[in-house]
């Protein structure tokens, strides 16, 4: 009997051959020296693509321009030098193939891929060559050029795919990517198995791009390509472990292999493949010839309403219409009676809950947050699971028979064999299963009737017949139960009266109820005169009566005697005639004096609307940067700062926009020739209405910046139109212009007779605007700079804007000049005290400013004729000299700027003391002494009777007083001494020309009242004795 041979387990025979394995491709894998001899899976390969953005966001942010570049290329090449190869224990080296591209609206090819390290010097020296493209940022284009290059110059190993892309994430949105858009591209790459790195430029950046950009969030990690050193080698060392780990589960896994044999038989063909995704873009053609003209196109819409036109001039009085035709009698209505009021209804049943409203669409996506600082390494993780099996790999070729092997285990029951060859009949079998119905022959003739069939079962309902005749009506039902009230039905028709009733009884009075409509009838006849009544009981006595009316004159009476004995009087005479005009009597008080030169002018302004200053005609340029780094957002409110100026400009500063008055055109610009104008004039623009809405349809670009070419443009195409001598140009850009490929200087429009204004706006990064482009730009003028786009809508800048435009306004001359004859040094006296408060104190001081500046530049026989001196007061022994006779205007200006609020009580007596000693000490000989006192009158614990004694001692010193009053709460008694030194009698006259009045602080600085206080001053006076 044979002897069973226990069979070793599986496992055991793997373990045993693995090592034999091993050996072969050892043996396969060399040469006859022991050399390798490049078989291809001796290697692991990976295939590294870097993706490096170049655009204008990248470029221009920083200074000098282009220094990010470098760093990217920098980031890159340190990248290349740690990429060496690894050995794995499964006998297999992991070598790298790298290469690169840079990109920004095109896709520029640094290097294919190529193999570690024989390519590295030549790949890191084409890295740092690489000049930034500016302008542009189309990441889906450079992430599916990527793609390709990994594809078509990659290795066989599909698994060992990566990219690094480079970039800041710019822009978050605003126009259509033109290669599908980036969520497509990092998807087609998904599909492929390529994983993508996504590195920052800097800590500027769009994360939410960037996130989209990684296969997930282990590719994101927040890597940065501007860093430490330090930081850099960490970010480095994670990517590439990341992917040698990844390598090792694809390369290490797999089953033992012999050596490739040869080349089997060419297969079968394959089936059809799927259609290609759509590929890249190609080259920009030729412009084609021009085409036919089209067909009409349909109606277009109805286009919004034009602003309100001018008043038309008046037409011709038409010719009189002729009469119309006398229109039919309506039918008279029929007055329905007023219903009575129903009952209240029943209150309802709880309404069912309503159905649950639809969802409200998705909020706007919310702004990225600021970049978070780094954080400190984690814990160590714990150990993972076992990854998932790899892809099956593609069939190899087939090898060379094997030799024979040891006898195999029972195998399992094979699949069933062909049929064998027919047997001996066998006996007659059991009746069959019943057939399927066979095909209905055809039909027989007709057969004779047969006998009656039974009953059959009751049959379906059938349809409703006809209705039937009504039958005859059956006898009266009980009487119901009362229903519930209905509704007060439609008012019926009115019936006819019925039989008068027997009259009731009297009720009650009611209350008087509300007047009813005015009737329409007609006066009644007068009714007939009652029977006299009975004769009344005489009254009581009344009051005496009042004087009757004068009775006529009587006749004259009879002449008496000539000794006068007569004692009857004679009647009055005739009025007699008018007697001879008498002799003129004495000249009575002198009146106030009229208005001067100076009032009337004031009051000719006040009346007269034409009198304002104008601005225009003016011709506006407005060039707007739409370059990559302004960003949509803030080219939207670029946009509306066009529309907001030239709406403030009509409204606030009455300019007149049409052809032959004052003029707006537009530019807008990014890179070489993208410029894009809409002007008055253009086909297309008959109203500023008109060009408002061209300019809320431009577009944004988002290309590079080209400046000075922009404003060559603006020079030869907007200004050849606007040949205006007052223009303005305002060029609204962030003052990052490419200066290293637009070599148009920036100061095209300084030699174009044109205002150049510049608004230097920080961009999306809230980088600040470059200072040194602006200055040349604006002709080294005024630049105007903004930290964001958002302060273009301040209604404060609005006002500074358009108040720029309209400086040189052309305004009718209504000065009232004012001059000396000879010597004259003037004090202003101006209230510090609390009743003034510190808001109106300042308001004073720009008042005193103005009347220094007009005495100062005054004609005067000399230079020093005219001296003023400043001096403010408070309390007792609070008088402050601030300026001491001066004529120089501009020390005087910085004295009053520097006056400080004293905020305390009030003495006037003081103060007009205090003034007196100063004329006595430092006023000349033979000077006109004038001071000017602000002041209210009220003065704490002061008389009236004190006043006086100081004003009089002032006049003994030859000071003329004017008194300027604010407001309506003066002590007038006081005034009134402090004008004329007396407190019995008051000199209208004199009074009215030494007194000044406004109702409130702003007033002063209103019209011409400081020219009127002014001149006033500097009219030659006799002093009052």
């Amino acid at each position: 009997a044979a002897v069973a041979v226990p069979r070793p387990p599986r496992l055991l025979l793997l373990l045993l051959l693995l090592p034999a394995c091993l050996v072969w491709r050892r043996v396969v894998g060399q040469g006859p020296d022991g050399t390798r001899n490049g078989v291809a899976f001796q290697d692991c390969p990976v295939d590294l693509f870097f993706v490096l953005d170049t655009s204008e966001s990248v470029a221009l942010r920083e200074k000098p321009f282009g220094a990010l570049v470098d760093e990217v290329t920098a980031f890159t090449n340190r990248f290349i030098d740690r990429l060496t190869e690894r050995y794995y224990r499964c006998d297999r080296n992991l070598v790298w193939n790298a290469g690169a591209l840079h990109y920004s609206d095109v896709v520029e090819v640094i290097k294919g891929l190529t193999r570690m390290p024989d390519g590295r010097a030549d790949l890191k020296s084409r890295v740092s060559s690489v000049v930034s493209i500016g302008k542009g940022t189309y990441t889906d284009c450079a992430i599916k050029r990527g793609i390709e290059e990994l594809l078509v110059g990659g290795s066989h190993q599909k698994e060992n795919k990566y990219l690094v892309v480079v970039t800041d994430g710019h822009p978050l949105d605003g126009y259509k990517e033109p290669c599908g858009g980036l969520e497509d591209a990092v998807n087609e790459a998904r599909h492929l198995g390529i994983k993508v790195f996504s590195v920052a430029i800097s800590p500027d950046h769009l994360e939410s791009r960037l996130s989209i950009i990684a296969t997930d969030h282990a590719y994101r990690r927040n890597f940065t390509a501007i860093a430490a050193p330090q930081e850099l080698d960490k970010t480095i060392d994670i990517i590439t472990n990341m992917i040698t780990e990844n390598v090792e589960h694809t390369c290490c896994s797999y089953e033992c292999q012999p050596a490739r044999g040869p080349l089997g038989p060419l297969g079968d063909p394959g089936y059809e493949g799927e259609r290609g995704k759509p590929g890249l873009p190609g080259e920009k053609g030729d412009a084609g010839e021009p085409g036919k003209q089209g067909d009409p196109g349909p109606v277009g819409y109805q286009g919004m309403k034009g602003e309100k036109g001018s008043r038309g001039d008046k037409g011709s009085r038409g010719a009189k219409g002729s009469k119309g035709d006398k229109g039919k009698r309506g039918i008279d209505g029929i007055d329905g009676k007023k219903g009575e009021a129903g009952f209240h209804g029943l209150p309802g049943c709880k309404g069912s809950p309503g159905f649950d409203g639809l969802r409200g669409p998705p909020g706007p996506k919310g702004d990225p947050g600021p970049y978070g600082p780094k954080g400190t390494p984690g814990d160590p993780g714990v150990d993972g699971k076992a990854g998932r099996p790899g892809n099956t790999g593609v069939p190899g070729e087939k090898g060379q028979p094997g030799g024979a092997g040891v006898p195999g285990e029972k195998g399992e029951s094979g699949d069933e064999g062909d049929l064998g060859p027919d047997g001996p009949p066998g006996e007659r079998g059991a009746n069959g299963e019943r057939g399927p119905q066979g095909i209905p022959g055809l039909r027989g003739p007709r057969g004779e009737k047969g006998e009656p069939g039974p009953q059959g079962d009751q049959g379906r309902e059938g349809p409703f017949g006809p209705p039937g005749e009504p039958g005859e009506a059956g006898p009266a039902g009980p009487k119901g139960y009362r229903g519930d009230e209905g509704p007060p039905g439609l008012e019926g028709p009115k019936g006819p009266p019925g039989p008068s009733g027997l009259p009731g009884d009297a009720g009650l009075m009611g209350e008087r109820g509300e007047d009813g409509a005015p009737g329409n009838g007609t006066d009644g006849f007068p009714g007939f005169p009652g029977y006299p009544g009975n004769r009344g009981d005489p009254g009581a006595e009344g009051p005496k009566g009042y004087p009757g009316p004068k009775g006529d004159d009587g006749e004259i009476g009879d002449s008496g005697d000539e000794d006068g004995s007569s004692t009857v009087p004679g009647m009055k005479g005739a009025k007699g005639y008018r007697g001879p005009e008498g002799p003129p009597g004495p000249p009575g008080p002198a009146g106030p004096p009229g208005p001067d030169e100076c009032e009337i002018l004031d009051i000719i302004m006040k009346m007269c609307s034409c009198c304002e200053c104008k601005c225009g005609p003016v011709d506006i340029l407005f060039v707007l940067d739409s370059s990559e780094s302004i960003g949509l957002q803030n080219f939207q409110i670029a946009k509306d700062f066009i529309v907001k100026v030239i709406d403030r400009l009509g409204s606030d500063e009455h300019v007149r926009f049409a052809p032959e008055e004052s003029r707006v055109g537009v530019v807008q610009y990014s890179h070489d020739k993208t410029q894009e104008l809409v002007a008055m004039g253009d086909a297309n623009i008959n109203s500023i209405g008109e060009l408002k809405e061209a300019v809320k349809n431009l577009h944004w670009i988002a290309g590079g910046t080209y400046t000075g070419e922009a404003l060559e443009f603006t020079k030869d195409q907007l200004l050849r139109r606007f040949s205006s001598d007052n223009r303005v140009a305002i060029v609204i850009t962030d003052g990052r212009s490419d200066t290293l490929r637009d070599p148009v200087p920036l100061n095209a429009l300084c030699e174009a007779n044109t205002q150049v204004y510049p608004l230097g706006i920080g961009d999306i990064f809230y980088s600040p605007p470059n200072p040194e482009q602006l200055s040349s730009i604006s002709c080294n003028g005024v630049s105007i700079l903004r930290e964001n786009y958002a302060e273009l809508l301040d209604d404060n800048f609005l006002h500074n804007i358009t108040s720029y435009i309209c400086k040189d306004k052309k305004c009718p001359d209504y000065t009232c000049p004012i001059s000396f004859d000879g010597l004259a040094d003037i004090t202003l006296l101006v209230d510090s005290s609390t009743s003034v408060g510190s808001r109106n104190f300042n308001t004073t001081k720009k008042f005193v400013k103005r009347l220094a500046e007009r005495f100062l530049t005054a004609a005067k026989p000399t230079e020093d004729s005219v001296r003023v001196s400043i001096v403010q007061y408070s309390g007792k022994a609070q008088q402050k000299l601030e300026a001491q006779f001066e004529q120089n205007y501009t020390i005087i200006a910085e004295a009053i700027d520097n006056m400080q609020f004293m905020n305390d009580a009030t003495d006037v007596n003081a103060a007009l003391s205090y003034v007196t000693n100063l004329y006595r000490q430092s006023s000349r000989s033979g000077a006109t002494k004038k001071v000017l006192i602000f002041s209210d009158g009220n003065s704490q614990g002061i008389t009236g009777s004190a006043i006086e004694r100081a004003v009089q001692e002032a006049q003994q010193a030859g000071i003329e007083i004017y008194v300027l009053v604010v407001g309506t709460q003066a002590n007038e008694p006081n005034i009134r001494v402090l004008v004329t030194g007396k407190t019995t009698e008051y000199d209208v006259a004199y009074g009215e020309s030494h007194l000044f009045r406004v109702p409130d602080y702003n007033s002063l600085l209103q019209g011409v009242f400081y020219q009127t206080v002014s001149r006033r001053i500097a009219v030659n006076r006799v002093s009052r004795a």
